[in-house]
């Protein structure tokens, strides 16, 4: 069994096609762990009845909390870490499992339009995004329209994934998106829990395990597969649907400069130039 972990706050409309997806296209047994940050649009209900874990908070808590929360109600050999404003591809569990099993890797990412390995690829793919979701807009944020964006974008989404395993199976690239993050209970054991001073915790996770990758050697550092294609509204839930809460621990929260020096991101942490040079 896989274990899957979203944090939610509202957003009924994508909490509904998310859950539709996974339930369609994920092959391993999995439970789905939904941590509900106070929703008041029916979001929490709608999880209880499709037989969610929930951990109903009464506040709205930052990403690395909820991801903590999850951890704990865990049981999975394998955690997905996932946004609620996703769509998954076929299989796309199984194959990000053997892609990090075939690398040895214990912290792996799904790619998609923030990265897809290749600097002007992605910047292909960013533009047609922004075409396909602005044309509609306008006619709000319900699934039925959510759906057509997702369909103006990628016409056959089943074969479109498909083409994408094609052309590169289980090649991968450093990097993580936050969107998709699966850790190995091996990768929690090392690298602990997400640093919950930091809303960019995912980036402080990439930075953490590359520095330990160098200096002692027991992991690898965190990668995205470039078979495995995971669709993202891309900030769609905050900027246009909901306007959120501010989250009760934002007084804990730090800036991520005050952890990591400029030399050390330049050292550690590759640019999407270097990306496309690292396929391997």
């Amino acid at each position: 069994m896989i274990s899957i972990i979203t944090a939610v706050h509202n957003g009924l409309s994508f909490n509904r096609l998310y859950s539709e997806t996974l339930k369609k296209y994920t092959k391993s047994k999995y439970e789905l762990i939904i941590v509900d940050n106070n929703s008041t649009d029916g979001s929490k209900e709608f999880f209880q009845q499709s037989g969610a874990v929930v951990i109903a908070n009464t506040e709205n808590f930052s990403y690395p909390v909820c991801q903590n929360m999850g951890i704990a109600k865990a049981q999975g050999d394998h955690l997905f870490f996932l946004n609620n404003d996703i769509i998954v591809s076929p299989s796309w569990d199984e194959r990000l499992i053997e892609t990090a099993n075939m690398h040895g890797i214990d912290i792996i990412s799904g790619c998609g339009i923030e990265n897809m390995g290749d600097f002007y690829a992605t910047q292909k793919l960013q533009r047609k995004w922004k075409r396909s979701k602005n044309l509609l807009i306008p006619l709000g944020f319900g699934r039925k329209n959510l759906q057509l964006m997702h369909k103006l974008m990628y016409g056959n989404w089943e074969k479109f994934c498909e083409q994408q395993f094609e052309k590169f199976q289980y090649k991968v690239v450093e990097g993580i998106l936050g969107n998709n993050v699966m850790m190995t209970r091996r990768a929690l054991k090392i690298m602990g829990n997400w640093d919950e001073r930091f809303q960019a915790a995912d980036f402080d996770l990439f930075m953490r395990t590359k520095k330990r990758s160098l200096e002692v050697g027991d992991i690898k550092p965190c990668h995205i597969s470039l078979g495995v294609y995971i669709h993202h509204y891309i900030r769609m839930t905050s900027k246009y649907a909901v306007k959120p809460k501010p989250f009760a621990d934002k007084d804990k929260l730090m800036d991520i400069k005050d952890k990591w020096s400029a030399e050390e991101m330049d050292l550690l942490h590759p640019d999407n130039a270097s990306l496309r040079q690292k396929t391997n």
